[in-house]
């Protein structure tokens, strides 16, 4: 079984993941048990000097209580199993809980950096990455958080989480060289759903098209069929029509459309990363849909790895945690020593990781190789392929 692990590299860390053991049978991630929370203080902290020859510290904070916690143990899990298969005997993960909020989030920082953290992996939530961010900033200690909300990153944040404004040019890039040029959306009335219009009116402009139709409705299932109704009205001259939506409203609010005439035989009904969920096939108005998110054949190992290790799937976001993680310890064994530096991980050859090709940006936001996929019943497949690195693209 190839290790997903050892295919991250990057232009001036490759050398370092070869003669990487084989593994044995990974032992059961034991139950995490938050540490008592620190004082909180005015001051700015800064990490303690580290013995020589000792493990790099590394902070994991994620949701381990609170209404987040499945999620964020699978991420805990994740990351664990990332370490595993890295043998990875420079780093040592310190998980900090902030399941109840931004103060939580705050002060797991404060406590990681005071125990000499020199990264940072986490937070989950935007709320979580603003309390962090100017923590991490004073004591100049990087943060590779998972938040989509743009406008976070920078000044030593980097997201690596799936931003729907990539997601949606790459998918309108491709309907346009299928000779699709004008195009509707319908979202959700919430941040998402608002930055993946802003993101569609960019990437129409971009791709010399036009946005013909748009509505939104509340996020509730309550409100669909309304919406839906109401959009139908306003008629279809438009070829394709973007749904940035996930899970059950999306599954819910498909037959709506279909009732109220908007035939999906002649209209290409478009999605985001949210549609990267298998059980949208079996929603009949959503086949032959297409979305653009990350190949995944990359983590088909992972999840069935982690399916035999926890008993359960990973949830979706656990690969980001696994790819942090490994990119941590790749980076941890720099023939110089751990190198965190922005040159080090804003290499313009980027990483592989279980989602594919990937690159920190200066401005703190992740670029990603990502596929275009197609609906189908059962599941997905890849009707345009991800590139495989960045060799001719712009830096």
């Amino acid at each position: 079984m190839r290790l997903a692990v050892a295919i991250l590299f990057s232009a001036t860390v490759g050398a370092c993941m070869t003669n990487v053991p084989a593994p044995e049978p990974m032992p059961q991630a034991q139950p995490f048990v938050p540490p008592p929370p620190p004082s909180p203080g005015p001051e700015a902290v800064q990490p303690t000097p580290l013995p020589p020859g000792s493990k790099v510290p590394v902070a994991l904070l994620l949701p381990l209580t609170g209404p987040s916690a499945a999620l964020g143990q699978g991420m805990l899990d994740a990351a664990l199993m990332a370490v595993y298969d890295a043998a990875a005997d420079q780093v040592r993960l310190m998980p900090h809980d902030t399941g109840a909020g931004p103060r939580a989030a705050a002060d797991g920082a404060r406590a990681a950096i005071k125990d000499g953290a020199r990264l940072i992996i986490g937070p989950l939530l935007a709320a979580d990455v603003e309390a962090v961010k100017p923590v991490a900033q004073a004591a100049n200690v990087p943060v590779l958080a998972f938040s989509t909300t743009a406008s976070l990153a920078g000044a030593g944040v980097y997201l690596l989480s799936f931003q729907p404004r990539q997601e949606i040019g790459r998918i309108v890039a491709y309907a346009h060289g299928k000779g699709i040029n004008r195009f509707a959306i319908l979202a959700p009335r919430t941040p998402y759903g608002q930055l993946a219009t802003a993101a569609l009116q960019e990437a129409v402009a971009a791709n010399q098209s036009q946005l013909v139709v748009s509505g939104d409705y509340a996020p509730n299932l309550s409100s669909l069929n309304d919406a839906a109704q109401r959009f139908a009205q306003q008629g279809t001259n438009y070829d394709a029509l973007l749904l940035p939506d996930g899970g059950t409203r999306l599954k819910a609010l498909a037959p709506y459309l279909a009732y109220y005439n908007i035939d999906t035989d002649k209209i290409r009904l478009l999605g985001t990363g949210l549609w990267d969920d298998a059980s949208l096939g079996n929603e009949a108005t959503l086949v032959h849909g297409w979305y653009a998110a990350p190949d995944p054949e990359g983590r088909r190992s992972f999840e069935r790895r982690f399916r035999d290790a926890e008993g359960h799937p990973p949830p979706r976001l656990a690969t980001l945690a696994y790819d942090a993680t490994a990119l941590a310890a790749v980076l941890a064994k720099s023939p110089q020593g751990p190198d965190y530096s922005v040159a080090a991980l804003t290499n313009p050859s980027g990483f592989v990781g279980l989602d594919g090709v990937f690159r920190l940006n200066r401005d703190g936001l992740v670029e990603r190789g990502l596929a275009v996929l197609e609906v189908e019943r059962g599941g997905a497949r890849v009707i345009d392929p991800a590139p495989q690195s960045f060799v001719g693209a712009t830096e």
